[in-house]
């Protein structure tokens, strides 16, 4: 078996990161809050441009590094607004511009939106990411690399089994 402190960042392993994001200076996300991130690599586990920048990175190294909107939560869409009628809207569900909800789309797929305007009669629902459009200002630092169990490969993600990953 390869030495752990000589593994690097590849394709179907099970990657452990501690990381900050920032977007315009303010931290949005840390593993200070979350705890560290296991992903599977290679799987879109995580947004393309953190993935591509860990690749060939061993445990202990860290790295800053800005993505662009194309390889993070994509470019806003103007077309990706939905006025939806007021009356549809329960009672419980306080309807504020800023307020995130999840809501079902026409395949049943949950999806989360956010009210971005509201009129009298109608309001409007935002469908892109919350974080779509901004600059993401990552400081991550590989803290595990371990091999992928078949099971996790063929599931498409890291499991929390009990593995140790330093």
């Amino acid at each position: 078996m390869t030495d752990k402190k000589e593994m690097q960042v590849a394709e179907d392993l099970v990657v452990t990161i501690e990381y900050e994001l920032k977007v315009n200076g303010e931290v949005l996300d840390s593993s200070d809050e979350e705890g560290s991130l296991p992903y599977l690599h290679g799987h879109g586990n995580i947004i393309s441009g953190l993935e591509n920048a860990l690749l060939g990175m061993k445990i202990g190294e860290s790295k800053k590094l800005v993505v662009e909107p194309q390889d993070g939560y994509g470019e806003r869409e103007e077309d990706a607004l939905m006025d939806v009628p007021r009356e549809e809207f329960p009672e419980e569900v306080p309807v504020e511009v800023g307020v995130e909800l999840e809501v079902t789309d026409q395949d049943g797929d949950i999806m989360l939106v956010t009210i971005s305007k509201i009129e009298d009669e109608m309001v409007t629902l935002d469908t892109n990411h919350p974080l779509a459009g901004f600059k993401l200002h990552f400081d991550i630092k590989v803290i595990g690399i371990r091999e992928a169990t078949p099971e996790e490969i063929e599931h498409e993600h890291a499991h929390e089994d009990g593995h140790n990953h330093e």
